[in-house]
């Protein structure tokens, strides 16, 4: 039993309800491809100033959460946002990453599919004044991205928008990074909820524009694209755009809100996924694609429905601080053994979202390990004063 603080300002005493939720590999295989977008894990010991400084990062630690990952069936999208791309975690330490997961997917069984984000953060914005430069920076982080063996997302970047880029710029720049990939990409969709420097992205005024513009840029070579992702929290939005891709191209829904009925579809059509909070709820999101490629829609429904709740308190806004809830699951379950993020952005959420995420966790089955879980946050409890 534990003393919780509310949203109300309020205590109110919790005890641990659910029943954990065992992580184990599929039984079928899946008939959605699902990307869960990992965090990093730092190591305290040897971080130095890290607000200022490149992270130290728990290599075995960070590597095993991928190992669980795959483990049940999922995919990975790695150096993503999730990662802290631009928000604690640099290109270099992004670009280990990526070789380390890439050796270790190598040498997994189950042979998993990993894609990597690609952008433009390893120059300074001052340095991204032009197009040309944009491209370049691009075609760094693409090309040190296939030599690792990864397939490429091409992540949003904050210098199109800031260059005040129009529709034709954005074509030039993402018409020689698609054309020239090795293998087809998954282009990349993020709203301004997930990061502000974004808004106006695609050159577009509004969302419609902005659609029409991109469902022109994948028709002209529908064979480079994989997918897109798109993240937008807009369930009609994201329906109206699958429904108009060209055949094989896929919607990997980016949409931590409604994700279920997303990825059951509407009987016609379907989203993938690529989902940052996949890596908190891998149980239960593994387990219901299970029961999706069984014919089992009850039971996909029942896994995912307590799960979304606990996606929506992690991702609430400012949605941009999801990735604090991600580590803080990760940590509460035993994958790491702190509660220390990249540039301290555990910080970034406070006491009463933390307990609320412990709750909603646990109702959904998603502590592993209710004892650990609840001595964990006694102490961030205690840390906060509230003993």
């Amino acid at each position: 039993m534990l003393t919780l603080p509310t949203p109300a300002g309020t205590l109110e005493p919790y005890a641990l309800q659910g029943t954990p939720l065992l992580p184990r590999a599929p039984q079928v295989a899946l008939t959605r491809t699902a990307f869960a977008a990992a965090h990093v894990i730092s190591d305290p010991l040897r971080e130095r100033n890290p607000w200022d400084t490149r992270p130290a990062v728990d290599w075995e630690a960070t590597l095993a959460f991928r190992q669980g990952l795959w483990d049940q069936g999922l995919g990975l999208a790695e150096a993503m946002d999730t990662a802290q791309r631009s928000m604690g975690v640099d290109w270099l330490t992004a670009k280990e990453l990526v070789e380390r997961t890439m050796a270790a997917a190598r040498a997994h069984p189950l042979r998993p599919r990993v894609a990597s984000g690609a952008g433009t953060d390893h120059m300074p914005p001052e340095a991204l004044g032009s197009l040309d430069a944009i491209l370049a920076a691009y075609e760094t982080q693409f090309e040190a991205l296939e030599a690792a063996g990864s397939q490429v997302i091409l992540m949003a970047t904050r210098a199109l928008p800031a260059l005040g880029a129009t529709p034709d710029d954005y074509r030039r720049v993402y018409r020689h990074l698609i054309d020239g990939a090795a293998q087809p990409v998954i282009l990349h969709w993020l709203g301004e909820m997930f990061d502000p420097a974004l808004a106006g992205y695609w050159g577009c005024a509004d969302v419609a524009a902005a659609s029409d513009f991109v469902l022109s840029l994948i028709a002209e070579n529908p064979g480079k694209v994989d997918g897109i992702k798109i993240s937008l929290l807009d369930q009609a939005h994201e329906e109206a755009f699958r429904a108009r891709l060209p055949a094989g191209v896929r919607l990997y829904t980016g949409d931590d809100f409604n994700y279920a009925p997303l990825i059951a579809g509407d009987g016609t059509h379907f989203s993938h996924a690529l989902l940052g909070i996949f890596a908190a709820i891998a149980p239960a999101a593994a387990q219901a694609l299970e029961a999706l490629a069984m014919g089992d829609r009850a039971r996909f429904d029942a896994l995912l429905a307590p799960t979304v709740p606990l996606s929506r308190e992690i991702f609430r806004a400012p949605t941009r601080f999801y990735k604090a809830g991600i580590a803080f699951l990760s940590w509460l379950n035993g994958s790491q053994r702190h509660f220390i993020m990249p540039a301290g952005f555990q910080s970034s959420r406070d006491i009463t979202h933390y307990a609320e995420v412990y709750r909603l966790a646990d109702k959904a089955g998603l502590l592993a390990k209710p004892d650990l879980a609840q001595a964990r946050m006694r102490t961030l409890l205690s840390l906060h004063g509230l003993d």
